[in-house]
């Protein structure tokens, strides 16, 4: 599990995207993000958990919020993603887990008594500022948009 905590400074990274540019976290400064790891690519619950995000990308837009995907997948595997599903949103492509170390979403799985190392699903709300505000270390797929509207629209009542 990721070794960051909430209300601290989130690491700064600059990947390429499914279409081999280059997208850095700095770029997005002033805009609020949501920074969701996945383990893989048209996998059932990577794909429940990225379609509904895209069928909620207009009201996470209008919140005025940024979607940004990561895993461990290829540009060329991203395309094939995004294109199956139209994706609406960036997904980076981090084969050698230099986005995915500086999170700390590597680590050891367990599945069906069986030990190995994968990527652990975590999604980072990240400010305007580059401050991490949340974290969700088991994100609802089946309802992610709505529990992150929800958590921003709690944080900025406070």
């Amino acid at each position: 599990m990721t070794h960051l905590k909430e209300n601290e400074k989130a690491p700064v990274f600059t990947g390429k995207d499914q279409n081999g540019k280059a997208v850095s976290l700095a770029e997005y400064k002033g805009k609020k993000i949501v920074l969701f790891f996945y383990p893989e690519d048209d996998t059932p619950t990577c794909t429940i958990q990225a379609c509904n995000l895209r069928d909620n990308y207009p009201l996470l837009k209008k919140k005025g919020l940024v979607v940004i995907g990561v895993s461990p997948d290829d540009e060329k595997s991203h395309q094939k993603f995004e294109k199956k599903f139209n994706l609406p949103f960036t997904l980076l492509a981090d084969p050698e887990h230099k986005i995915i170390d500086k999170y700390g979403v590597w680590g050891e799985k367990h599945l069906y008594g069986r030990d190995y190392m994968g990527l652990h699903r975590t999604t980072f709300l990240i400010d305007e500022k580059g401050v991490i505000r949340k974290i969700f270390l088991r994100p609802k797929n089946k309802q992610h948009a709505e529990e992150i509207i929800k958590t921003w629209e709690e944080m900025d009542a406070k």
